[in-house]
Parts: structure tokens; C-alpha cells; sequence
């Protein structure tokens, strides 16, 4: 596959396209996937904090080397504006549907009532991608440079299954070998998940499992144990590190992953341009934090120079993990078992265990060490949504637009509407775009059990929460900083 990359500008003085209800997509051409990521750490209010080793002192880039593709490693620690987006990964885009189409959602904004031409609705499809979700996007930049170190295989977690669903896609891409630990929970209520997975060639593994050490402690306390990212990330970090040949590769959180994510939103901005619009809410539902990174870090980068002061920015979480909304920002491991780096961010605790909610792949105790940043400093703001209520507005959605979002994309339509009802209620015009992060066809699950009334909401006791924050690494800040 070739991609032309002469003519970059095939779309002339940006005609602004007239949308309606019979042309409510903005496609840009093969030439127009991004060739560089925007790194958003040399626009912070502050420098990024490092990720720290277990005696409280900064990790080397030669020890998280030891643990992730050497590439991934620089382009953490990276102050350059832009970071180069090799030709092989633009082609393995391509393959998987880059660039992604931005979407009016005319028909949602009718059944809301919404005045079309005042209240707007957008949202960047990232559902079109062969696993379905925006995952892809870091899994094949990270498969590539796990190749270019030439190792053997990767090991991971997954919650619902798209971070796992698009390593094992990137994997066969790279001829790598995957395994993937899956929180029990979510291996058990998606099961197409897993034959996907398995379909690309992925060694699957429910979390906690009896494969590890990390994972038998858990085990033998209770084979039926719903799992945790927290404790899966703990699995694929001890397999990895005592498999030769083998690296760990993580689906969201990390600096490099926000990074690779940011395609979608310098898309959006383009795509937004082409329309005559420019966003006044951006929304992403929140886990990890990526997708939410990856839509709303080149318009956070506008906020933070201020030529666009106004822009409000949302991450929509489940209430049975809240991690930002009910959490503390400090430091914290970002695994169960206290072998990951130890991080700054918003956290509910390491030791913390989500109910199991359909949201699999929100059931993080943290948020990216960036994002709480910008949290902390009051540039992002959060919402909180029991799953009852985010898959009805999901319902909504695929009724109106056709497609059936992933349980964790309903946090972000639900967030969108109130917002559009908000503007609506106080007469203001509102420009809303939200990250579409991937289908719900693996969740039907979730949408048998609304149809059902059999759907439970859980919020986490505030008495718990505290109780998991009990446990946090104690870290000297004037030692590093």
C-alpha cells in the first residue's frame, strides 16, 4: 500500500462544506492522515512529573526500556512539539480506516428537539477501524517499534477487550505474538471479544488467573474473582519481565500512548475547520484517559495558548469508578500489584477493586498522569454516569443514528446530550463534538440486560474509596523535582 504524500492540500482553501441531513459527513482523503503526533507536554502549566521507581526516585529511560518498545520510551520524555509518524504505521492506518470520518448527529439533535442551526452535535467515528474502537491507533505504533526492537512478543491487559481486540490485530500486522490477560469479569460478558482476539492469533487469559504469581493470590481466594485492570496490568507486567524476548504494552494511560491518540483530534480540528465550526464542549468518556487525550489535546493546546479560551473539556466516567471525579491526585501505582512505575495522577487507589459494571474498559483505578494535570489545573472538568442510564442514552443514539455504541462510548453521548439540553434550557448556542471510541456490537450483553430492566447501578462508597487510599506510596517531591 502507497500512500501519495505530494499533495497536501487536496482539499483547496478549505471550502467549508454545507452540511445536512443528506451529507453529514466530513471525509478527508488518504494524504490527509496525520504525519506527525502533537505532543502536548511543552504546552503544560507544568513540566510532567516522571514515572518513579518503588524507593521513590525517578526511573531511567534504560530501566522503562526493560518494560516497553525503546521508541515509546523517547517519545515519553520528549519536549518537541511534534513527533514524527513513520510511513509504515500511516500505511497500517490507512488499513484500518484512517482518517476517520467526522459526523453530524442531525437525527439525535431532532429527538433531543434541539434547534439545529443554535445546538450542534458532532462526534468523530472512531467505530469504523476493523476492531472497532480507536485502540488501533497505539497498538500499531507500539507493535511497530516493538518489531524495530526485535523482540518475540508483546503481553498485555484488556478490560472490554478493544485495547486486547487491537493488539492482536497490530500484532499479526507485525508478526508478534500477544497475550492478553482480560479481567475476568469482561471475558465472561463478551465473549465475541474473545473469539476476535483469538480470531488474530492472541493467547487470551481471564484475570486473575492461575499463570502468574500476582494472579494466584487473587485466584485462590476466589476463582469467580470479577478482576481489575489493576490486577491484570500486574499479570502482563510479570510475564513480561520474566519472558525473555517479550515486552509489556499498555492501552492507555501512558504519555506515548495520549500521544499516539492524538490523530483523532487533529482529524477533528481539520474536519471542524471544513465544517465552519470550531467546538465549545469536547467530550470523551474517561478509563485511562486516551481516547479522551486523543480528541481533546490539539483543541486543550489552542485553550492553553489562548486563541480558544472558551472551550470546555469533559470526561465522562462510570459512578462505580470515578476516578477523577471522586478520586485524590497523588501518587500511586498504576497496578494492583505494585510492580508498574509509580505515577501522578487522579486514583481511587491501587488496591481498588470496581464493581463489575458493562463499562469493562473504564474499570481503572487511575487517569492519565497528563490528563489529571490538566485536571488539577481545572482545564478539564469530569462528570460521573450510573451504566443504567449511559445505555439508555446509547439506545437513544443507535435509534437515531444507526449505530450501536461500546458501553464505554454511552458515557460520552450521555455527557454530549446533557450538554445540548443544557444549552438548549438557557437559549445558548453550543457547538458539541465527542469521541466516538468504538461500536457496541460485542455489548449486547449490556443492552439484553436494559431490555430486561436487569441492569444494576453501582456508586462507590466514599468510606471505601477512602479506605483503598490508605495505601498510596509515600514520594519526596523535593528529591526530583
Amino acid at each position: 500500500m502507497v500512500i501519495d504524500t505530494k499533495n497536501q492540500h487536496s482539499l483547496p482553501n478549505k471550502t467549508i462544506q454545507s452540511m445536512s441531513r443528506l451529507n453529514n459527513k466530513i471525509m478527508l482523503p488518504l494524504n490527509k492522515i496525520p504525519k506527525q503526533w502533537l505532543n502536548i507536554a511543552p504546552f503544560l502549566p507544568e513540566k510532567p512529573y516522571p514515572c518513579l521507581l518503588p524507593n521513590g526516585m525517578p526511573a531511567s529511560p534504560e530501566i522503562m526500556k526493560q518494560i516497553f518498545p525503546t521508541e515509546c520510551v523517547k517519545q515519553a520524555m520528549s519536549e518537541d512539539e511534534f513527533i514524527d509518524i513513520p510511513r509504515e504505521i500511516r500505511e497500517a492506518f490507512a488499513l484500518c480506516n484512517r482518517p476517520t470520518p467526522l459526523v453530524r448527529a442531525f437525527r439525535l439533535e431532532k429527538a433531543l428537539g434541539l434547534d439545529s442551526d443554535r445546538i450542534k452535535i458532532f462526534y468523530k467515528a472512531e467505530y469504523v477501524s476493523p476492531t472497532g474502537s480507536h485502540k488501533g491507533n497505539t497498538a500499531i505504533a507500539q507493535a511497530y517499534y516493538a518489531k524495530k526492537d526485535k523482540i518475540k512478543g508483546l503481553t498485555t491487559e484488556t478490560g472490554a477487550g478493544q485495547w486486547g481486540s487491537a493488539l492482536a490485530m497490530a500484532g499479526t500486522m507485525m508478526d508478534l505474538d500477544v497475550k492478553v490477560f482480560q479481567v475476568r469479569a469482561s471475558y465472561y460478558d463478551k465473549p465475541g471479544r474473545r473469539v476476535l482476539m483469538n480470531n488474530f492469533g492472541a493467547d487470551l487469559v481471564p484475570s486473575p488467573s492461575n499463570q502468574t504469581e500476582v494472579g494466584k493470590v487473587f485466584y485462590k481466594e476466589n476463582s469467580n474473582h470479577p478482576g481489575s485492570l489493576g490486577i491484570a496490568i500486574s499479570e502482563a507486567l510479570e510475564l513480561a519481565m520474566k519472558t525473555p524476548d517479550y515486552k509489556y504494552s499498555l492501552g492507555s494511560v501512558l504519555d506515548f500512548v495520549c500521544l499516539h491518540q492524538t490523530v483523532i483530534g487533529l482529524e477533528a480540528k481539520e474536519q471542524m475547520e471544513i465544517a465552519g465550526e470550531y467546538p465549545d464542549v469536547v467530550i470523551g468518556c474517561v478509563g485511562g484517559g486516551s481516547n479522551f487525550s486523543g480528541i481533546a489535546f490539539p483543541f486543550i493546546k489552542d485553550k492553553l495558548l489562548g486563541i480558544k479560551s472558551n472551550t470546555e473539556f469533559i470526561g465522562a466516567e462510570p459512578a462505580a469508578c470515578p476516578s477523577i471525579t471522586k478520586g485524590k491526585y497523588t501518587w500511586d501505582f498504576g497496578d494492583t500489584a505494585k510492580i508498574a512505575p509509580i505515577a501522578k495522577m487522579f486514583t481511587l487507589g491501587h488496591s481498588f477493586i470496581p464493581p463489575a459494571v458493562h463499562a469493562g474498559g473504564l474499570r481503572y483505578h487511575g487517569a492519565a498522569p497528563i490528563l489529571s494535570m490538566l485536571a488539577n489545573h481545572d482545564l478539564v472538568s469530569s462528570a460521573m454516569y450510573h451504566q443504567t442510564r449511559a445505555i439508555k442514552a446509547g439506545m437513544l443514539f443507535s435509534r437515531t443514528e444507526g449505530i450501536l455504541p461500546a458501553v464505554e462510548t454511552c458515557h460520552a453521548i450521555v455527557s454530549a446530550i446533557d450538554k445540548a439540553l443544557e444549552a438548549k434550557e438557557e437559549g445558548k448556542k453550543c457547538t458539541i463534538l465527542f469521541n466516538f471510541s468504538g461500536h457496541g456490537y460485542f455489548d449486547t450483553h449490556a443492552y439484553k440486560a436494559l431490555q430486561e430492566n436487569k441492569l444494576v447501578d453501582f456508586e462507590y462508597p466514599n468510606e471505601e474509596i477512602e479506605a483503598a487510599l490508605k495505601d498510596l506510596p509515600v514520594v519526596d517531591e523535593s528529591k526530583f523535582m
